[in-house]
């Protein structure tokens, strides 16, 4: 089984007064919290992508947190992974490292990276009963006012009609899902339950200050 998940920030204690509140006591919680909603969910024999911003520490304490979560470790680069750059860090607890790449998923395409794409490859495609053939995963920007403005482009371009030949038009599909970790409770998700997921989160998504 293949699992998707953003943003975790690992050693980001901050986050838990500011930005996702994520309302841990400590660090030290927030990472046993973490690591046990990954391991109750994620078997030896599984594959997590991991889309960015996994974590915050050194390189020593980014490798010890990696041995502790079931799978083969993927990871598309965000802009907060600089242990990467950490001599100490062991770059084989990642089967590869990019900062973009494009997978199939059951027969759909599926458009990984850090930051949101909102004209990706392949997202006109449809199958023949018009289900999409294409996502596009991302992370980065949390449940922050970009998501909401990413939310409402979604909104707008899924109305829009693309002309077509012979005065015809076209519906425009648009399926990008945010990964962010809170989203899912820290638990890596399949592509189908990101997208149940994602259907119920944004029918009744309201932005707001937190």
């Amino acid at each position: 089984m293949r699992y998707y998940i953003a943003d975790m920030h690992f050693f980001h204690e901050s986050l838990n007064e500011q930005m996702d509140n994520r309302g841990f006591a400590s660090l030290e919680e927030m990472h046993q919290y973490m690591i046990k909603q990954w391991n109750k969910k994620v078997r030896r024999g599984d594959d997590v992508v991991i889309l960015g911003d996994f974590s915050m520490g050194k390189g020593a304490q980014t490798n010890e947190i990696l041995q502790q979560l079931n799978g083969a470790k993927y990871l598309i680069e965000g802009n907060h992974d600089k242990y990467l750059n950490d001599r100490k860090f062991d770059k084989t607890l990642f089967r590869w490292i990019k900062p973009y790449e494009e997978l199939k998923d059951n027969k759909r395409k599926i458009v990984l990276s850090h930051y949101p794409i909102m004209f990706y490859n392949g997202q006109n495609r449809t199958d023949s009963e018009g289900n999409p053939k294409a996502y596009m995963l991302y992370g980065h920007v949390h449940n922050t006012f970009d998501e909401y403005l990413l939310h409402n482009f979604q909104e707008q371009i899924r109305q829009a009609d693309r002309p077509m030949a012979a005065g015809t038009s076209k519906s425009i599909p648009c399926h990008m899902i945010n990964c962010f970790c809170m989203f899912s409770d820290y638990t890596p998700l399949s592509l189908d339950e990101w997208i149940e997921n994602d259907r119920q989160r944004r029918a009744a998504y309201k932005w707001k200050i937190n």
